[in-house]
């Protein structure tokens, strides 16, 4: 489902964020003043002490409070749930998206289900976190099957309806757009992306923790296993039965006879793969409860 139209709801979880979040609702407005918009920012003050909640409320934007910090997949999850519009526009509180790129976002709408601004390679990335980024968007286009110019971009214009349905699926920390991306895909949803230009956040510095990458990767296999489990048995399963035919072979040659762990190997090559079509049609039910 693709409505579109002037109604559109801006979600933007928060937490410390009192450096940067009122230019960032101040750009917003100023950036749809002459657009004719009937729109709502909804800000979530997840669990903030340093007065952003505040700011947010002198603004005249709609605040939900966390008591406690729950994380950026929460925050997110919480302003998706109170959003009155069928049209969603999530941005970052740390002044790194433009809010004039929102009418850029929102103009492919009608032909897309989700709209994500691609940030230009690894911008706005430490030095230090950039392999780490170039390695998990390798794997999540190997698993997917397709190219994805900027797997976690958190500025993006969405159906509400399709984020609704993927909530039980998305994480409470920071690879919430990493996984709605990746749904979003293996889900048969149209994405596109646009190029946008960031800004340097307010305050230098990230909130992400290396654990995070290594959680982001397990909910990347996780997701690929809901949706298309193949992808991750059958290339086990064949590099498996390679292992185990060079072990047959080599003992073979060498000895005269054939490889007991060689025919283990490749026993459980077979066990991979009769494992993988149990899955994928375990998965196809589980697909079925998602959609509902």
């Amino acid at each position: 489902m693709r409505p579109i139209n002037n109604s559109f709801s801006i979600v933007i979880p928060a937490y410390q964020e009192a450096e940067s979040v009122g230019l960032v609702i101040s750009g917003i407005h100023y950036a749809l003043k002459d657009a004719g918009c009937d729109y709502e920012v909804i800000l979530v003050c997840d669990g903030s002490t340093d007065g952003t909640g505040d700011i947010a409320e002198s603004l005249d934007v709609n605040v939900i409070r966390h008591p406690y910090n729950k994380g950026y997949g929460a925050a997110l999850k919480s302003g998706i749930r109170a959003a009155k519009n069928e049209t969603l526009v999530l941005m970052d509180a740390d002044g790194q998206h433009d809010g004039r790129d929102i009418l850029r976002l929102l103009a492919h709408r009608s032909s897309y289900d989700m709209v994500v601004g691609a940030r230009k390679g690894t911008a706005g990335s430490p030095i230090w976190r950039r392999p780490g980024k170039i390695f998990l968007g390798w794997l999540a286009n190997c698993l997917t099957g397709k190219r994805i110019p900027d797997l976690n971009s958190g500025f993006r214009a969405l159906d509400r309806e399709m984020a609704l349905r993927f909530l039980p699926l998305m994480p409470n920390g920071f690879s919430f757009s990493t996984t709605s991306t990746i749904a979003a895909f293996k889900g048969g949803y149209d994405v596109c992306y646009m190029p946008i230009e960031i800004h340097q956040r307010q305050k230098n510095r990230s909130m992400v923790r290396i654990i995070d990458g290594f959680n982001t990767i397990m909910l990347i296999v996780r997701i690929i296993t809901l949706f298309s489990p193949l992808r991750i048995f059958l290339p086990i399963s064949f590099i498996t039965f390679l292992v185990g035919i060079s072990f047959v072979f080599f003992s073979y040659f060498t000895a005269g006879e054939s490889s007991i762990k060689g025919l283990i190997t490749l026993l459980t090559s077979i066990q991979f793969f009769l494992f993988g079509i149990l899955v994928d049609q375990i998965s196809a039910v589980r697909r079925g409860e998602v959609m509902k």
